[in-house]
């Protein structure tokens, strides 16, 4: 397995550093306490080719590989701190994208990544709901065909995206008594007739990721919407969630880099009892510790992105990289405040909002306790 990278590469993360330092945290205190989304953000990561990273170039994108995808995502998660934002690319790339690209048809593909890739429109998927979660294809959201037709009913809930979305992937159930065989997916447009957004979701965190509940009533969508075969919806869904579990927390590695800088630079100049506060045992292995969980995450994604790079299966190594580094990063925002004691409880020193948008890490794409009963399988247990 080689893990080193190019020139090129290196220099495509030094420029996404350099263009999110820059562009990306305008006014991020005051849009992080509205819970504002940043549609100049949006417009400017897509100027610079984030969404469309993994798209091939005749949609507009620049077929980077995944090892150059990944490496770019930490290098936006260590420049931006707008992890809110981050969490939306990586919701459009990875659950719409993505998806369309491997089980769209061309007309499909044509219609909707090069307006997804310039950010002219938003998209993301929807499957989970109010009863629905973990046990994803529990969902009650069902779906009827009539002719060249078919009719959704059904809500999804906590739906990253909704509120701006202009395209969602919706996951509904054609079979019920199939399982997950029953399952479709269909592309549904803003605007269409019984397709609503009900409401926006106040969270903790990633508050400048807009969230949403989605409503179908009656929803007709023609039969060249739905994406994949009749029953392809488990296989759809899977797919996204390896990519989105491989890739989802890169920028958490660069978030945890920059976190590193900080507490090192801090417990540097920060004195008590007359030295440096890093001189003491207390604080310097916490500083340690954050190191040590920085590397082991970022390898664990580096592994898992070689191996799709490859083309071999990475579920197991997808859910280790998920679970380790979602608590390696909450464990690194508790210690990131702690060296820097009151001043980092405040929000003016702005370290206290990492920890907030690291818990949801544990949750979305597959809580912890998911992904831990996948590691477990593929143990044989």
């Amino acid at each position: 397995m080689d893990l080193s990278f190019s020139a090129d590469q290196l220099a495509l993360k030094s420029s996404v550093i350099e263009f999110a330092s820059k562009e990306l945290n305008r006014n991020l205190r005051e849009r992080e306490r509205a819970g504002e989304f940043s549609r100049d953000a949006w417009r400017a990561c897509a100027r610079f080719g984030i969404q469309g990273l993994p798209i091939p170039e005749e949609f507009g994108g620049s077929e980077a590989d995944i090892l150059t995808t990944v490496l770019v995502m930490e290098g936006l998660g260590y420049a931006c701190r707008d992890n809110g934002l981050i969490f939306s690319l990586n919701a459009q790339m990875w659950s719409i994208e993505l998806p369309l690209l491997k089980f769209g048809t061309l007309a499909q593909q044509r219609a909707y990544l090069p307006g997804l890739v310039s950010g002219d429109i938003i998209g993301v998927h929807a499957m989970t709901e109010a009863d629905s979660g973990s046990d994803a294809f529990s969902m009650k959201t069902r779906v009827e065909r009539r002719g060249d037709r078919y009719i959704l009913n059904g809500s999804k809930l906590y739906i990253t995206n909704a509120p701006v979305a202009d395209v969602v992937i919706v996951f509904a159930s054609l079979n019920p008594g199939h399982g997950f065989a029953g399952t479709c997916a269909f592309i549904v447009e803003k605007g269409t007739p019984g397709f609503e957004v009900s409401r926006s979701l106040d969270k903790m965190g990633l508050r400048t990721s807009p969230m949403g509940e989605v409503i179908l009533t009656d929803c007709e969508v023609p039969v060249e919407n739905r994406l994949g075969k009749e029953g392809a919806g488990m296989a759809i869904f899977n797919s996204s969630m390896e990519w989105e579990r491989s890739c989802i927390l890169a920028s958490a590695v660069g978030a945890m880099q920059r976190q590193l800088e900080t507490c090192i630079q801090y417990a540097k100049t920060r004195k008590q009892f007359g030295q440096a506060i890093g001189k003491f045992q207390s604080i310097s292995n916490k500083i340690a510790d954050m190191y040590l969980r920085l590397e082991a995450a970022r390898l664990l994604i580096y592994k898992v992105a070689w191996l799709k790079q490859e083309g071999k299966a990475g579920l197991a190594e997808a859910a280790l990289a998920k679970v380790f580094t979602s608590e390696a990063w909450i464990q690194s925002s508790l210690d990131a405040i702690q060296i820097h004691g009151a001043y980092g409880y405040m929000t003016e020193a702005e370290i206290e909002r990492d920890l907030r948008d690291s818990l949801a890490g544990t949750i979305y794409s597959g809580t912890s306790e998911i992904q831990r009963m996948i590691i477990a399988r593929t143990l044989g247990l």
